[in-house]
This record gives C-alpha cells, structure tokens and sequence, in this order.
C-alpha cells in the first residue's frame, strides 16, 4: 500500500510505499532534503510533519528529542507514513544537477595513515563521469546488498578517483576485509554521491569546521576544494582525536595554513596531554567563540559530539538552526559488518 506525501516548500507532492522513508520517497521522486547519515543519529534531516502522522523508527536521543516530537518534528531520515502526510522540510531542491549512480571502481592504492585508520584510493571507470560535491559519501555495496557508508575525502576537481578514510572496528565484516585482506586491484561497487553534508559554496558567512577522528575525511575535501576556488572566507578547522596518532594528517592540515591564508587550524587531544589544545573538540569551539550568529559550521564524526555541538553552538553561542551542517559517523552491528 502507498501513502501520499505532501512536501514543502513548493507544494510538491510523490508516494511512498509502506516500508519507505519519508527521505526515501523524496529521494527516489528526484527531490532532495537535507540528510547525513540517513540513520537518526545526525539530525540533519528534522522538518515538521503539518498533517498526518508517521512512525518514528529508531534515532538518537540528541537528534530528535521527546519534546521535538510532542511539537510535531520528525527525522525524515526514519519516519514512515502511516497514511497520506503533509511534511515541511528546511529546504527542499531538485536533485538532478547531480545524479547518483551505481558503478564500479578499482581499489588503487592502499595507505595506512594509522595503525587502525587506512586510506583507499579508488578508480573509476574512464567513461564515467562521477560529480559530486565537497563533503558528500557514497556506499561501498556489499555482495548481499548490505551497504557501508564513507565520506569522499578528495574535492570535486579530482574526480577519476575517491579517497576514502577507513577506521578499523573491533569485528568489523567490512573492515577487518580492509586491513587483513583487501589488496589493490579489487574490484568494488559503489553508489553515490549521497548526503546534503556540502560546502555551501554561494554564503558569505565565515566558516567553522569540527571533525573528530575520520569525520576529518569529509572537511578534506571541503578545505581541498575551498583552496581550490581561492575561496575568501574565514575558516577555523577544529580536529579532534584521543591521541596524537588520531591527527593521522596533521602536517597536512598545518600545510593548509599556508596555502589557503584565511584557514587557521586548531587541533585538540581529549585523553593525552601535550603542548596543544586539550578536552573535547567542541569545547575548544566554544572556548573561542563568544558568538556564532554570524558563521557557518560543519561538523562530522561520532553521534555523541554531533549532539553536543549542535546543542552548545545554539543554545550557548546564538548558531542559527540553518546554518549548523552535521554528518554523525555511524556503524553497523558488528556481526554485519
């Protein structure tokens, strides 16, 4: 049985079968809302439901809280119609500038950057030609149709490849292929560009940019391209890790400052004292700016600092909710993996 769904802004209107998301459905109808991680956890996706009701599925506390539901508010990214719905959405855009394919690719070059962190480099096929945007991911698909999310690491320019960030997990399927017996040549599948996590390239805010760990992989390519278009705008790069070893490309990221004259990077270790910047990344945020009313911020990695950042930079430091961008890293059950 299909549903109804009305979307707004721009009075469109498509279906959604019963075991579709309302992101699903607007996707496959060529319509494009916000969304990261597509897993309830980033909250990037969030809109009002106007008319109707949805079933909320499973998502982060910090993404969608109890009160937000009791408003109406639901993560597109989870929610399935129970009957015809009238949905509003932040922004809503066409999706066919950029289209998402499914092809194959060659893995060739492996590189580890550390000692559970590995850098694949991927090449497409010559007659392909694969757009996507700064920061977007793509997944790696799996022989039984099992999926695993990971953000491109390189920037639009250099497209006849992506660079892909592995972190290795503790009885990871996919993962544990990775470190122990991936080797070059492979031939993998892919589906992709996916995600709203980009660049807004067409703002004049000053720009702030919060990674921790492999959530590093997606501002790469943000600040790749930004370099790229000898962009203008201020940009503070904050990258969070435990350890030293998890600033697995620091000397690249202290290069940038000298490449692109508007960046300032500032790296932050939570569980090793050093001469640097210590605690929690977006702690270090908040320590610097007194006000983010005026600035843009993207933030990749794990659930709990997604929340923690969204939370503190609007409550505490005046963000507006549209300009805050987040893709939260999450993982499959290890069994799947």
């Amino acid at each position: 049985m299909s549903h109804r769904i009305s979307l707004q802004p721009g009075n469109h209107s498509f279906e959604a079968d019963d075991d579709q998301t309302v992101l699903e459905a607007a996707l496959a109808a060529g319509l494009l809302l916000p969304h990261g991680c597509r897993d309830g956890a980033c909250g990037a996706c969030k809109g009002r439901v106007l008319e109707g009701e949805v079933e909320h599925g499973e998502h982060s506390p910090g993404a969608l809280s109890e009160a937000e539901r009791a408003e109406g508010l639901a993560l597109f990214c989870c929610a399935k119609p129970l009957g015809d719905v009238m949905v509003q959405a932040r922004s809503v855009t066409r999706a066919g500038d950029i289209q998402v394919k499914k092809l194959p690719c060659r893995v060739q070059k492996l590189e580890r950057l550390a000692e559970d962190v590995m850098r694949i480099e991927l090449k497409l096929p010559a007659s392909e030609n694969f757009a996507f945007r700064a920061g977007q991911y793509i997944d790696i698909l799996l022989a039984d149709g099992q999926r695993r999310s990971f953000s491109i690491a390189n920037a639009p320019h250099d497209a006849r490849h992506l660079e892909l960030h592995v972190r290795r997990i503790d009885g990871g399927r996919f993962t544990g292929h990775v470190f122990e017996t991936m080797m070059e040549k492979e031939i993998l599948r892919f589906e992709g560009p996916l995600g709203s996590f980009f660049l807004r390239e067409d703002s004049a805010r000053p720009i702030v940019l919060v990674a921790g760990g492999t959530g590093f992989a997606p501002i790469k390519g943000i600040v790749e391209h930004a370099i790229r278009l000898g962009l203008q705008r201020p940009i503070t790069l904050y990258w969070g890790a435990r350890r030293r070893d998890g600033l697995y490309l620091d000397a690249l990221a202290r290069a940038w400052e000298e490449v692109l004259p508007g960046l300032r990077y500032v790296p932050v270790l939570s569980d090793e004292a050093w001469a640097g910047r210590g605690g929690l990344v977006h702690q270090a945020v908040l320590e610097d700016f007194a006000d983010l009313s005026a600035h843009e911020v993207y933030v990749c990695g794990a659930p709990a600092m997604v929340d923690a950042a969204r939370a503190s930079f609007h409550s505490e430091r005046g963000l507006p909710e549209d300009a805050f961008f987040a893709d939260a890293f999450t993982f499959a059950q290890p069994s799947a993996r």
